[in-house]
């Protein structure tokens, strides 16, 4: 709340330029807040007010911000102040910012490198888009199986102090292959004249650098574990990935998916940074190609014109019975993507989810059925239009449930994201295949 009062003071500091009580206002911030605040200055005052950071300080606080703040920072600044910050940002903070810009900026920024971080920098971004490997840091310190405590206690003081993490220290043969880890904690409590292999623990969980991100994330959170070590096909220990880094792709995943779910292109940028005609772009497509796919609803009420002819009290149960097949779509699409992306279940597990989802489907149906019947019979049309529509509720139920389990599961299994064939793409066929099953019961049981 103080930093928040704060703010007013800051910007007048910056307008008037007075460096210096700006770095003293600055102090006691952390670089998140910092962060934070560069999100609410001028473009203009908030590279003044990078610069005016420590440099220490101003490469922290670079890594905290968006891929498009960091874009425009980078092209605001010098050579120089360029060279500075690349130098001082981790491995893999910079691997993140070198891939997010575009090409000519990435071989700018690559030629402003000293030779081991150039060769560091196309080392990791040699590994695909979106593995393992450009997300990890190759900063991490090894212990060899044969050293002593004592010994491996000296390394650590000398060659620690640039290491990502030291929560967990891995150990690898000559060769630089992975053979173990251990924690700090039992390193430190050993007796000196242990040997490492003697504390040691062989059932290491590892990460291969091609693996998608997400494999890291659920790695992750199923041993929680706060860093995992990344080795290549030959069981080399190439680098570690930690828990801020893999935090970060899953809330990435995570929004995708809510973008994808509700039919909108991944914006890639916060709301806040992004434009107008960004959003616009990003959301008409979708809308046009839903629209025209409602036309097959609309196609749909008019092949049955003669049926509402005969009886209008049918049309008057059609939003109740369409949006109640939406409705459940919506909430089990919801649930299976959600298992999908956990890996409760995989596309083998499609006839255990069909088992469950009939008996599901079975029982909501049921009660809906009930109360629409009651509807129909009470408000209008008698009972031959409650037999209907309480029919037709039952089937649309559990036909929405199966096709919205089944769908992402078969998506799953050709390579397609779950996430795309949900929310409104999914509830416009379930609307549209729901009216067939509406009318066709009516056709049957009242004889039209």
């Amino acid at each position: 709340m103080l930093k928040e009062l704060l703010k007013p003071e800051i910007q007048e500091l910056l307008e008037q330029h007075r460096w210096s009580e700006l770095r003293e206002a600055l102090a006691d911030w952390s670089a998140p807040e910092i962060a934070d605040l560069l999100l609410h200055v001028d473009k203009q005052e908030r590279v003044l007010l990078f610069r005016a950071l420590p440099r220490w300080l101003a490469a922290e606080v670079f890594s905290h911000l968006e891929a498009s703040q960091q874009d425009a920072l980078v092209q605001e600044l010098t050579d120089q102040e360029n060279r500075e910050l690349l130098r001082r940002l981790s491995p893999d903070d910079r691997t993140a910012l070198l891939e997010e810009l575009p090409a000519a900026v990435t071989r700018k920024l690559l030629a402003l490198l000293d030779p081991d971080d150039f060769r560091e920098a196309s080392f990791l971004l040699g590994f695909p888009e979106q593995s393992v490997g450009r997300l990890m840091t190759p900063e991490f310190v090894a212990l060899r199986p044969y050293w002593t405590v004592r010994d491996a206690l000296q390394y650590i003081r000398r060659y620690g102090r640039d290491s990502e993490t030291l929560h967990h220290l891995y150990v690898t043969d000559d060769d630089g292959h992975l053979l173990g880890e251990i924690p700090l904690r039992t390193l430190v409590l050993a007796e000196e004249s242990t040997v490492i292999a003697d504390l040691m623990n062989y059932a290491v969980v590892s990460l291969s650098a091609f693996d998608d991100r997400e494999t890291a994330v659920h790695v992750m959170q199923k041993y929680d574990l706060p860093v995992l070590p990344v080795v290549d096909s030959d069981g080399v220990l190439l680098g570690i990935v930690t828990f801020d880094d893999v935090m970060d792709v899953s809330e990435q995943e995570i929004t995708e998916d809510f973008q994808k779910i509700s039919a909108v292109t991944p914006i890639e940028i916060s709301y806040r940074e992004a434009p107008a005609f960004r959003l616009w772009r990003r959301r008409i497509g979708w809308l046009i190609l839903l629209l025209v796919s409602d036309f097959l609803t609309s196609t749909v009420i008019a092949a049955y014109e003669w049926a509402l002819h005969r009886i209008i009290a049918l049309s008057f149960f059609i939003p109740m019975i369409i949006g109640t097949g939406g409705n459940v779509a919506t909430q089990s699409s919801t649930l299976i993507i959600r298992a999908l992306a956990l890996r409760e279940i995989g596309p083998a597990d499609w006839l255990r989810v069909f088992l469950k989802e009939l008996s599901v489907g079975a029982l909501l149906g049921v009660v809906l059925a009930f109360v629409v019947w009651l509807r129909g019979f009470f408000w209008r049309g008698g009972p031959e239009v409650a037999l209907v529509v309480g029919t037709s509720m039952f089937f649309i139920v559990i036909w929405s449930n199966l096709v919205a389990s089944l769908f992402p599961i078969g998506a799953r299994r050709i390579g397609i994201d779950p996430a795309l064939i949900s929310g409104p793409a999914l509830t416009t066929f379930i609307d549209v295949t729901g009216l067939l099953i509406y009318f066709t019961v009516a056709e049957l049981l009242l004889g039209l």
